[in-house]
């Protein structure tokens, strides 16, 4: 009888309609994510001011933009293993008060040292909070509408990194550079309050607990979920010790298509590291001013919400391996013409935000739709190890091809990101060759 309840459970929970509790969800996540991808830009346009602040060169930027990179894949390995065994709900408090204490100290370093250290804090809490959030949208998200609605989600970190560049064009030159870090630690504080009153934990975890609030019964009430069956047997929960969802990644036929995603995770994130990172400070080296190099970049960010608009349709209809290998194959033409050209203002403008379109839009895509692929016992631990392997490439990036480093022409390295788009698309078509059928939840 058991069984019979728990099947319903997941027949439910795979079926539900869309309405205000999950769009609150959704909502809420959308926020994390918007912290997320604010915090991730502000250091990038903060680096022209505190080249002249701190009398450094740019390149003495590289070790706090590697340590972030750094924290953001211990965050997003240790976030799938604490997220799948655990509940999502803890994880995304514990990550937000982590990055908001870490970028309000930002704030207040006075040296590189200081403000590495407070970086890779940051970068822990933001690698914790992303998968963490977009696990919780697809929990409360039908399998047909999954992808989308993750997508949905990870709109706020593009748009969260349009603010930071917009905010910093105005800050910079009235309050100075802090002003971006305090903006960046108050506001994900004063989301941990709401989220702890207004965001539920997992309808699986309640599902599989032995007493529960009216609150929560009522909760699964809506989800049309018999509460109170304290039995976690049949449900999609992963079980035993924290490690059990990573080790599910390699079983029952996940294996090649695990490789093949932390394959195009790392080329996309390295190039998308390069950008957010760099450009900024490129822009700036070209003849820009600080506040006009953070404008300027933030159009980045922007495309990459426009790409929301068809991106998540396109793979919940017709599959992610043909809809994101036709958006990153159109990445190499945009960030071609960035190499290969020299372009007035405005024309520059459209090509960033095209560029932002195929490259960050392409990669909000790809997390989509590896939360999608991943059944809700590993998909935390999927998403999280995915990107967590991907910030190699970010740290790769960092370490060994910052842009004008040792008379690195940058136009060179945007060729070289165009080669990493070719190069994800041949992972994307061998991906889809060797797919399994078990790859359904």
């Amino acid at each position: 009888m058991a069984e019979a309840v728990l099947s319903a459970t997941e027949t439910a929970l795979e079926n539900q309609r869309i309405g205000p509790l999950q769009i609150r969800v959704a909502a809420i996540c959308t926020l994390v994510q918007m912290c997320d991808g604010y915090d991730v830009n502000s250091i990038g346009v903060s680096v022209p001011s505190l080249t002249h602040a701190w009398n450094l060169p740019g390149p003495a930027f590289t070790t706090a933009f590697l340590w972030s990179s750094i924290g953001i894949m211990v965050g997003a390995l240790s976030a799938g293993p604490i997220g799948d065994r655990f509940g999502r709900k803890p994880l995304l408090i514990a990550s937000l008060l982590i990055f908001g204490v870490a970028s309000l100290g930002s704030a207040f370093a006075g040296s590189l040292g200081f403000m590495t250290i407070m970086r890779f804090f940051t970068g822990l809490g933001i690698g914790g909070a992303f998968p963490g959030a977009a696990t919780l949208t697809g929990d409360y998200a039908p399998h047909r509408r999954r992808a989308l609605m993750i997508m949905i989600s990870f709109t706020g970190a593009p748009l969260g990194g349009f603010l930071c560049g917009q905010l910093a064009g105005v800050l910079l030159p009235t309050l100075g550079w802090p002003s971006v870090f305090v903006i960046g630690g108050v506001f994900p504080l004063v989301l941990v309050a709401v989220m702890a009153v207004c965001l539920p934990e997992s309808p699986r975890f309640l599902a599989a607990k032995d007493s529960l609030s009216p609150r929560q019964a009522a909760l699964l009430q809506r989800l049309d979920i018999a509460p109170g069956q304290g039995v976690a047997h049949g449900l999609d929960l992963a079980q035993g010790n924290p490690f059990t969802p990573v080790i599910m990644l390699f079983s029952k036929g996940y294996a090649l298509q695990t490789v093949l995603l932390w394959v195009i995770f790392f080329c996309s994130l390295m190039n998308l590291f390069l950008f957010v990172y760099w450009l900024p400070e490129v822009l700036h080296l070209t003849g820009m001013t600080p506040p006009e190099a953070a404008r300027a970049t933030s159009f980045r960010e922007l495309g990459a919400i426009a790409a929301v608009l068809y991106l998540g349709v396109l793979i919940d209809r017709f599959g992610p391996e043909r809809a994101l290998a036709a958006n990153y194959a159109a990445g190499i033409l945009f960030i071609a013409a960035v190499a290969l050209f020299a372009m007035p203002y405005l024309l520059l403008v459209v090509v960033i935000f095209f560029s932002g379109m195929a490259i960050i839009g392409s990669q909000t895509g790809a997390n989509a739709a590896c939360g999608k692929l991943y059944p809700a016992r590993m998909r935390t631990s999927g998403l999280g190890w995915a990107l967590g392997i991907g910030r190699l490439g970010g740290i790769w990036r960092c370490a060994g091809r910052a842009p004008h480093r040792c008379g690195v022409n940058w136009r060179r390295v945007d060729r070289s990101n165009a080669v990493n788009c070719r190069n994800r698309n041949c992972a994307r078509r061998k991906r889809c060759n060797h797919s399994p059928a078990s790859m359904q939840p």
